[in-house]
C-alpha cells in the first residue's frame, strides 16, 4: 500500500512539475499561422506567416514574424493580385490566464516593414487600362489579440485576430485578419 501510494504522489507531483514549468523565461517557440484577410470580401485572400517567440517574465514574450500575403482585387472579368512581404518584431502582453498558464489570452503591440507587389510589377492590363499604384515599401504597425491553450508541454494552439496600420501603400492602409497558428516551444 506505501508503494501505491508512494507512486500516485510521485506521478501528481511530476504532472504539477510539468505544468509549473510553461513560458519559462527565455524559452524560445516557433510558429507558423495561417488565416485570411478580414475585408469587405472574405475568399481567396490570405495569409502565412512564421514567427519567433522568446518568453519574458510573467507570460510577456517577445514576437519576430514573417509574412507573405496574398489579396485580390476585382477589374472587369479579372482579378490583379496584391502580395505583401513583412518582417515584424513586437511584444506580447499577458492579460488573461489560469495560474498554470494552460490558457491565456495575450495583445501584442508590433512595428513592420515590408515591400507590396500588385500586379507582379506589370501596369497595363489586356485591355489597354494602366493601374496607376505602384509597388511599394511599406511601414507601418499593427497589433494582435491571442487565444493561446497547451495541447501538450511543447505544442500550443494559437487563435488569433490582427491588424495593421500601413503607410507608403497606395492600396488599404488598414488591414485586419484573423487565423489560427501552432507554436513548438523548445
Amino acid at each position: 500500500m506505501k508503494k501505491y501510494i508512494s507512486t500516485v504522489m510521485l506521478v501528481l507531483t511530476s504532472i504539477t512539475i510539468a505544468q509549473a514549468q510553461r513560458m519559462l523565461p527565455g524559452q524560445k517557440g516557433l510558429e507558423v499561422n495561417a488565416g485570411v484577410l478580414s475585408d469587405d470580401k472574405i475568399g481567396n485572400d490570405y495569409y502565412i506567416n512564421t514567427a519567433m517567440t522568446v518568453n519574458g517574465k510573467n507570460g510577456n514574450y517577445q514576437l519576430w514574424m514573417l509574412e507573405y500575403a496574398h489579396q485580390y482585387y476585382q477589374y472587369k472579368d479579372l482579378r490583379i493580385p496584391q502580395e505583401t512581404y513583412t518582417a515584424e518584431g513586437g511584444y506580447s502582453f499577458f492579460l488573461l490566464g489560469d495560474a498554470c498558464k494552460n490558457i491565456t489570452f495575450n495583445a501584442a503591440i508590433t512595428g513592420l516593414v515590408g515591400y507590396e507587389s500588385i500586379n507582379r510589377g506589370e501596369a497595363l492590363l489586356f485591355d489597354g487600362a494602366k493601374i496607376v499604384s505602384e509597388d511599394n515599401f511599406i511601414y507601418g504597425a499593427g497589433g494582435r489579440l491571442t487565444f493561446e491553450t497547451y495541447l501538450s508541454d511543447r505544442f500550443v494552439l494559437v487563435l488569433q485576430g490582427r491588424t495593421k496600420v500601413l503607410w507608403g501603400t497606395d492600396l488599404q492602409q488598414f488591414q485586419p485578419s484573423a487565423g489560427v497558428g501552432l507554436r513548438f516551444n523548445f
